[in-house]
């Protein structure tokens, strides 16, 4: 039987059952019998049944007491009462122990087989922490709420069939947290005649009892994990005092933002730095990338500048003066990253080599070679990434480029091969290839932008081959070859090898974290798949008071998402034993700056069919917005996923100019929970590119209009004109 239609059953299953419970409530007045006035007059009856027939009368009582639990059937108290007034504490007890818990796994399963998958499906993103938690704390969190017996034990038993809990933790689990709370009732059973209502069994002197035993897996966790920390640091000496509150090793986006914010707390914090102030992103990444994709677009618009009715539009490009430019705005930009900056914010700032000894101290080599090592409270290590340079046999000897040295380069070479169809090897490619290269970028994944939809692919794909630029894709590099002083990549594409000549080639398929060289190994800190440093959602690693932000802890490998883990390592690092907080991703924006740019929030469509998440998608065309006919960029689309009949944003991508500034109204959106129909309702002015944002709203809008409502709408106006 195949599974959707054993799911079927069981809903049918379930639904009768329901219904005979329904019918049998109401017909024999189940409900009159569940109370404890009742229960009090027929305790002579049922004590003469059981001794009547001991082990029948247990069976039944065993039965009826299995399927109240699982069904969720409200008289659990007066059946548990009547267990001791009938079986005594001994038999009472056990009874009721084992068929609370059988019923309650019932219930869990029907939870599980019937609603958890679409829950999930539906929420699942949301509901990522919550499964995240009771994978790893789930028998603490379920014994605390067992032991507490205010807390509905029913609804636990549906909650926790959401969860990926395993039924076995749960019956185990369940049977221990309930005992406490079981025999406290069947005990009072045993003495019911003194009972006048169900409240009188829990004193207050009681419940708090039960609190103070609910608290304690929670203080158990606690303990174990002082243990485990303990053992962590045992073989380590821990200095007596410490010379810092926090080190921070790497004076890129994550570590410059973890000193600043030390500083301006007044903790005394040392930023160690082994290159240059600003890390990659100011010196090899962000800064330069975008001021040569700012020349480069210039130099296609006057290429163009025909097309805009200027004619004579000298677009001769010197490359030496672009580069110079390039150098140019990074310096100028150097200065809010400087030694000098940071010093006179309050932070001590040493240029040399970090290595970290113990979770206490770091040694720092000077350029002199001057050794000295700090004692600190905290460290957080910010380290950076650097390019990933495939094993293609000849590439070394044949010598390359990577998005590190390409900014080196004063001429412009007259033939490149750009290997990767990512981000940073499709920005750089277009870049060249309007500067005046011949082009060939080599992607061995079916498409570029492998991360973004197919039709973003697409049209990205078709802007750099209008540039010029020759797009191979699943095409995999095999190894480079030197023919009479000719440079050579060879590439297999469905087995057959393609011959690509080149002057220079650059390597831009992506970017390793450094995790290596500074003390990790000898510190034993682990490892992720991804060769990221494992850490929590704390941002600690193996040791608690060392934090990993940046492109060494991933997820992702952005600017600001460094600078976003930076604040929680920093405040986590600092403050930790008053409060700590878990980094947030759950709205993390991002762009591609090629042209047209490509920006994205949340879930991609591809993502959204991975995942099973139900979603409705809305999309606008920018080519029929006034702003961007006017400008000539009459090209791209916004592209909204929504909850299905809802306006509430699940994931936005945006194709065309400025799409990475036109993203901000949906992060702020989706940051605060704010959806469409709120986007609709905001003024943009006219004309600007702005609007697209409004006018897919718009079409969400129209798309969910209330039909019925403005038919008859129609018919009023109909009759008003009548």
């Amino acid at each position: 039987m195949r599974a959707g239609s054993s799911k079927a059953w069981l809903w049918a299953l379930a639904a009768a059952l329901v219904l005979v419970a329904v019918w049998a409530w109401q017909h024999f007045g189940l409900g009159d019998w569940l109370t404890l006035d009742r229960l009090k007059a027929s305790r002579d009856a049922l004590q003469a049944r059981v001794l009547a027939a001991p082990v029948a009368t247990a069976a039944v009582f065993f039965a009826v007491y299995v399927a109240a639990a699982a069904l969720s059937i409200p008289g659990a108290v007066i059946l548990t009462l009547a267990a001791g007034a009938m079986f005594g504490l001994g038999w009472g007890l056990l009874l009721v122990s084992f068929a609370s818990s059988l019923g309650a796994l019932l219930a869990f399963l029907v939870a599980r087989y019937l609603l958890r998958d679409g829950i999930q499906a539906r929420f699942g993103k949301a509901l990522a922490p919550i499964n995240d938690g009771v994978r790893k704390d789930g028998t603490f969190y379920l014994l605390t709420l067992r032991l507490v017996p205010v807390f509905p034990f029913w609804l636990i038993n549906l909650l926790m069939g959401l969860t990926p809990m395993g039924a076995g933790r749960f019956y185990l689990v369940s049977q221990l947290g309930m005992l406490a709370g079981t025999a406290v009732y069947v005990n009072a059973g045993t003495q019911l005649a003194a009972i006048q209502s169900p409240g009188d069994i829990l004193s207050p002197a009681l419940l708090g009892s039960f609190v103070l035993l609910g608290l304690f897996p929670l203080v158990a966790k606690a303990g174990v994990g002082w243990l485990e920390r303990r053992k962590v640091y045992a073989r380590w000496t821990k200095p007596r005092s410490f010379e810092r509150n926090l080190v921070v090793i790497g004076a890129g986006a994550g570590g410059l933002v973890s000193a600043y914010i030390a500083a301006a707390v007044k903790a005394k914090v040392t930023l160690i730095e082994g290159h240059r102030m600003g890390g990659d992103c100011l010196n090899f990444g962000c800064v330069p990338s975008k001021a040569l994709i700012r020349s480069a677009k210039m130099a296609r618009q006057l290429k163009k500048a025909h097309e805009l009715g200027v004619a004579d539009a000298a677009g001769r490009v010197d490359f030496a003066a672009v580069m110079k430019r390039v150098h140019g705005v990074v310096a100028a930009i150097e200065p809010h990253d400087s030694v000098e900056r940071y010093t006179g914010l309050g932070v001590e700032v040493l240029q040399g080599h970090a290595r970290i000894t113990s979770p206490w101290t770091v040694e720092v080599t000077q350029a002199d070679g001057h050794k000295h090592t700090l004692t600190t409270k905290n460290i957080v290590i910010a380290a950076g990434a650097s390019p990933f340079v495939p094993p293609i046999p000849g590439l070394k000897e044949a010598g390359f480029l990577t998005s590190d040295t390409v900014w080196g380069l004063t001429d412009l070479p007259k033939r490149l091969v750009v290997l990767g169809g990512g981000p940073i090897g499709s920005e750089l490619a277009q870049c060249f290839a309007r500067l005046g290269s011949a082009v060939t970028q080599v992607e061995m994944a079916p498409r570029i932008l492998v991360r973004e939809d197919p039709e973003v692919s697409e049209l990205v794909a078709a802007s750099l081959r209008g540039d010029g630029v020759n797009v191979l894709t699943g095409h995999q590099a095999v190894r480079v070859e030197v023919v009479d002083g000719e440079k050579r990549l060879i590439a297999q594409a469905g087995g057959a090898e393609a011959v690509i000549p080149f002057d220079e080639l650059l390597c831009a398929v992506g970017r390793s974290p450094r995790v290596s060289g500074y003390g990790l190994e000898e510190l034993g800190i682990p490892l992720t798949p991804r060769r990221t440093i494992e850490t929590n959602a704390y941002l600690q690693t193996l040791y608690p008071n060392l934090y990993a932000v940046g492109d060494v802890a991933g997820p992702f490998q952005f600017t600001h998402t460094a600078a976003h883990q930076a604040w929680y390592a920093a405040v986590n690092a600092l403050f930790g034993r008053f409060r700590r907080f878990k980094a947030d991703y759950s709205v993390i924006p991002w762009a591609t700056f090629t042209d047209p740019e490509v920006a994205r929030v949340g879930l991609s469509e591809s993502e959204a069919q991975e995942q099973g998440v139900a979603y409705e998608v809305t999309k606008y065309g920018i080519d029929d917005l006034d702003r961007a006919i006017a400008d000539g960029t009459a090209h791209g689309f916004v592209k909204v996923l929504t909850a299905p009949g809802k306006d509430r944003i699940l994931g936005v991508t945006i194709v065309g100019e400025h799409a990475g500034d036109l993203l901000a109204e949906y992060v702020l959106a989706m940051k605060h929970g704010l959806g469409l129909n709120k986007i609709l309702g905001t003024i943009h002015t006219y004309p600007t590119l702005a609007e697209a944002n409004k006018y897919v709203a718009g079409e969400w809008k129209r798309a969910h209009a209330p039909q019925k409502l403005l038919k008859w709408v129609a018919r009023y106006h109909a009759w008003e004109r009548a």
